[in-house]
């Protein structure tokens, strides 16, 4: 259950440094772009997999997503799911697994065979890296919700759009689906009031260790 009292806070600051912010781009473009280019022909492999297992739809998904402040943007991803999963999302919500505005199936019947390797191994995530480099989305930072999950928030809840979404944070290397609404709610406010570079990177390098094989990705 959600709880109603986190209405009632204490506004939380951010770390809003030039100089912080300025290295936290260098490293986001530096890194987006190299591994763009390194992983170009893994991304040729993972995009004939999809199309020969469902060469309906297209390689990769495009998303609104609710970025900083709100703003909305197209978030991208490879396709783990059927060509009409979001037709069948209305017949699935009774089986929602999740708790608060968010919604998810461990045994999601819409994911393909391709898209439960992609998913548990987080490469679906991959994609991400041109939002990163086009700066709407950074290396490290809340996940981006989805403007309808926002339209339910509560005032606590929206300050996770305070900063740029990122590929990855607390939830990513804490249990991620695992974790229930509100323990992902209140590690992004962890993050958001404690970031800085030595933090971004640390989270990194976990990210990278649980990264194959998560039991909580689904």
């Amino acid at each position: 259950m959600r709880v109603e009292e986190k209405e009632r806070f204490v506004q939380v600051s951010t770390s809003d440094k030039k100089s912080y912010l300025f290295a936290k781009r260098v490293i986001d473009i530096s890194f987006s772009l190299i591994a763009l280019i390194v992983l170009s022909p893994f991304f040729l492999l993972i995009s004939l997999l999809i199309k020969i297992e469902d060469p309906k739809g297209p390689v990769f998904f495009s998303q609104s997503r609710a970025g900083k402040n709100n703003k909305e943007f197209k978030m991208y991803k490879f396709r783990s799911m059927v060509s009409n999963a979001e037709e069948l999302k209305e017949k699935l919500m009774d089986q929602n697994e999740a708790e608060g505005p968010v919604f998810k199936i461990k045994e999601d019947p819409r994911v393909t065979k391709v898209g439960k390797f992609i998913r548990r191994t987080s490469i679906d995530e991959l994609p991400q890296l041109i939002n990163i480099l086009n700066g709407n989305m950074s290396l490290v930072g809340p996940r981006p919700p989805l403007p309808q999950e926002v339209a339910q928030y509560n005032s606590y809840e929206m300050q996770r759009l305070k900063v740029v979404p990122g590929l990855t944070c607390y939830w990513q290397v804490s249990g991620r689906s695992n974790l229930s609404f509100e323990e992902w709610v209140n590690l992004d406010i962890k993050y958001i009031c404690n970031r800085n570079l030595f933090l971004d990177l640390k989270l990194i390098l976990k990210t990278v260790k649980v990264l194959f094989g998560s039991k909580g990705a689904y």
